[in-house]
């Protein structure tokens, strides 16, 4: 079956190396006829710079609030629409890295948060998006537009016992294409100096994290037991609650303290929980 959100961001060239054995004509036509609206969903990673503190040494300091010398700031950002082959990024200059202004960088990110149904992020909730909140509110920016959120690390954490949850250990774990390797902290002071080099490699590296983020991502979603319904958006709600295809047969029944219920299974592998009641 047609992955309709993988359809409608394919362009018109790559249709049939993406979807072979369906002419182009069908495959275009199809796009046209989508019913609803299928949710923009935005896979998306930022990365910030060191606080800069006077402390008396190396090991477990309590740092006062005088003795911040330079708080931190967003070195760059990159994302993806779903599916699509494009990467989004941008990043400090030399002399904005040298200044903390990321104002610039801010603005562009909260355009394409702005614009998203669902956003997906590693440890999004906890640090991601409240991170690009706090520059909103430091650039006085409103809020985004609403937007539901997909947390992989919290998916890890809620189904599985793997030894790390981090996202390169995951995608080591499922045999996926891993991170770049930094070199460390090095990478991060470079940046903070204007190093144009250094901040070139960490929107590389950005970048390529939000590319292993979407296939971290690809695997989870089946156990997304709370993942927003596609259907919703796309006015339909026979279709996957995770990917939104159509490919959703019935394949038995799931009990309460008190009731039977149907199930269905999508060919992405997710289950569908409904309220279908047998006895």
């Amino acid at each position: 079956m047609i992955n309709l959100q993988k359809l409608l961001v394919t362009r018109d060239d790559d249709l049939l190396v993406e979807f072979p054995g369906y002419p182009r004509s069908v495959l275009r036509r199809l796009k046209h006829q989508v019913p609803g609206r299928v949710p923009k969903i935005l896979v998306f990673d930022i990365e910030t710079s060191f606080m800069e503190n006077y402390t008396w040494g190396t090991f477990k300091q309590d740092i006062a609030i005088n003795q911040i010398k330079n708080d931190w700031n967003m070195i760059c950002w990159s994302a993806k629409w779903l599916f699509s082959d494009e990467v989004i990024h941008d990043r400090l200059t030399g002399k904005e890295s040298r200044r903390k202004d990321d104002k610039r960088i801010t603005k562009s990110l909260w355009k394409l948060l702005d614009e998203a149904d669902i956003v997906i992020a590693h440890n999004g909730d906890a640090f991601d998006i409240k991170k690009a909140n706090a520059r909103f509110l430091y650039h006085d920016l409103e809020l985004p537009s609403p937007y539901r959120s997909i947390d992989t690390l919290k998916i890890a954490r809620r189904n599985f016992k793997i030894t790390s949850n981090k996202l390169d250990y995951l995608c080591k774990f499922l045999g996926l294409e891993m991170k770049i390797n930094t070199g460390g902290s090095e990478l991060w002071i470079k940046c903070m100096n204007g190093d144009e080099q250094a901040l070139e490699t960490m929107d590389v590296y950005c970048q390529n994290d939000v590319k292993i983020l979407e296939s971290l991502y690809l695997k989870l979603r089946p156990y997304d037991k709370s993942h927003p319904k596609i259907g919703l958006y796309m006015d339909n709600s026979s279709l996957c609650n995770n990917c939104g295809s159509n490919n959703v047969k019935e394949k038995g029944f799931y009990t309460t303290l008190a009731h039977k219920y149907k199930y269905k299974r999508c060919k992405c592998g997710a289950i569908n929980y409904t309220k279908e009641l047998i006895s």
